[in-house]
């Protein structure tokens, strides 16, 4: 596949638009006149195109609104960083309060996902009944078709497992409409069949897809059976503890994501790019993108002109780091953040060579700070130019260490960590042998919080873990267990969906 992120051409944007409008009842989207159907899906530049503006839409759902997709995974958390009050009240989500008015119209609607899921389930549509005949400018058309159909199943998996962790229960589409006001009213399906439907569509994807990559340029950036790989197995691991909260985990799930991981790294052809502490100097190229153990990541490269003007990482940079900055961003890290996770060791590549102003009230992570000026003779236009990193190796290195702890093996998972420990750090604190399954999973969760720090994965991490209560004080085990994670729905959508109902706990509080 010739680099299908690098150019989205006019037709695409053109079906961006009709995707928008696929399932009108659903979402609140306007009708496309559907004339266009006749004359798109007609060459492997028309599918490679859908697919290229696939990946745009699902990107601007996780970007949108001050970076969602952190927003949702690491600031929900409030004690990793601090949201500075700004006139939207934002930092509303930190002490647990999803009601303020920018939060409802923005983090609580769904809206641009579905975008992205119409966006599927049309190309799967159309590419499926292409022909070879259609498809003979591309290398190998049978391949072709199989990588396009490969992508559009795991995007529609990638959407409904981000929105499945967000809200729960949320309406199942998988049928593309031609016809906006043909689309039924859907009520949310039960997570259960959520979870179904994206492990379905993962293994459907894992075998159209390859290990490999057609063209060099889609490394790391376009799916691959080791993006799905990646994808299902936190999917299990979600399914295995948060179908039933009041329950312990599912096993067979744990095992399923035991398994998947093992396959994962043996034929993934990963590498970590820190093996010791004198590999500082790499730290942030994990983070600019497309290294040596990054598995599935947005393309946010100024080397395409997709940097951004609002990555998350902007928003904790100061004048230090961006020209004309002030001296203050909004959003800071938690001093005790630190003292948490690292206590002592300040030595560790991801202490020193993660973060600034480490001492100062208010620090601030520099993960995400590979700034690109478009006016460099002038220092102006800054664009940052990192990766927004899904799935990593160390991800799922790590991960096996969770999974060892559900089924009671301390000492595996305390290798593990000491392992991550020692290769960060020249002074490591380690794990004395001897400690418990419990005690081990705090360790694990300190670990997850050093290696994965803002990475959209730390408020997930507390909820299957059960770990919530040492870092989110709004999140009690009452509130946990009637499921108040979830986020509400937001109202506007019920204007357009009758079926609909709003999330168990936000009942009679939105």
């Amino acid at each position: 596949m010739k680099n299908i992120i690098k150019n989205i051409s006019i037709a695409s944007l053109a079906l961006v638009v009709a995707a928008s409008s696929s399932c009108k009842k659903l979402l609140t989207q306007e009708p496309k006149n559907s004339t266009y159907q006749q004359v798109f899906w007609k060459t492997s530049s028309d599918a490679k195109s859908a697919i290229a503006g696939n990946y745009a839409l699902l990107r601007n759902a996780f970007t949108d609104k001050e970076n969602r997709y952190y927003m949702y995974g690491d600031a929900i958390a409030k004690n990793y960083f601090t949201i500075q009050y700004n006139g939207d009240g934002l930092e509303g989500i930190q002490n647990g309060d999803f009601t303020f008015q920018y939060n409802l119209n923005s983090l609580a609607n769904y809206t641009l996902y579905y975008k992205s899921i119409a966006m599927s389930n049309i190309a799967l549509a159309n590419i499926s009944k292409m022909t070879e005949e259609q498809l003979k400018d591309a290398e190998s058309p049978a391949q072709f078709k199989k990588d396009m159909l490969g992508q559009a199943y795991f995007l529609r998996a990638l959407a409904y497992f981000s929105i499945l962790k967000v809200w729960g229960d949320v309406p199942i589409v998988t049928e593309a409409y031609e016809d906006p006001l043909a689309a039924p009213q859907l009520p949310r399906s039960p997570k259960v069949e959520v979870m179904k439907q994206v492990e379905d569509d993962c293994h459907k994807a894992y075998e159209l897809l390859t290990w490999s990559y057609s063209n060099s340029e889609d490394a790391k950036v376009t799916a691959n059976r080791g993006s799905v790989y990646a994808l299902l197995a936190h999917l299990y691991l979600w399914r295995a503890t948060m179908t039933t909260v009041t329950a312990p985990p599912i096993l067979t799930d744990v095992n399923s994501a035991d398994t998947t991981i093992n396959v994962l790294i043996a034929k993934g052809g990963y590498r970590n790019t820190i093996t010791t502490p004198t590999d500082a100097a790499k730290f942030k190229d994990i983070f600019i993108g497309r290294s040596t153990e990054g598995i599935f990541e947005f393309n946010m490269s100024e080397n395409t002109l997709e940097g951004s003007s609002s990555n998350i990482g902007i928003r904790f940079l100061n004048n230090t780091y961006i020209n004309g900055y002030g001296s203050e961003g909004r959003f800071f890290v938690v001093p005790r953040y630190f003292a948490d996770n690292f206590g002592a060791d300040t030595l560790d590549v991801r202490f020193k060579e993660g973060f600034a102003l480490r001492s100062s009230a208010k620090p601030i992570t520099v993960k995400y700070s590979n700034v690109i000026y478009r006016n460099p003779g002038q220092k102006r236009d800054p664009y940052l130019s990192n990766n927004m990193i899904l799935f990593r190796l160390s991800d799922m290195q790590l991960l096996k260490a969770e999974i060892a702890l559900y089924k009671g093996d301390a000492v595996t998972a305390r290798t593990i960590i000491n392992g991550f420990r020692t290769r960060n750090s020249p002074n490591p604190t380690l794990i004395p042998v001897g400690e418990s399954v419990d005690n081990v999973m705090n360790e694990y969760i300190k670990e997850r919080g050093k290696e994965l720090y803002l990475e959209g994965q730390l408020f997930y991490d507390l909820l299957r873990t059960r770990k919530y209560g040492r870092v989110v004080d709004w999140l009690t085990t009452d509130r946990f267990n009637r499921e108040g994670f979830y986020f509400p729905i937001d109202p506007a959508l019920f204007k357009q969906n009758t079926n609909l109902k709003q999330t168990p706990y936000w009942l009679g509080k939105v």
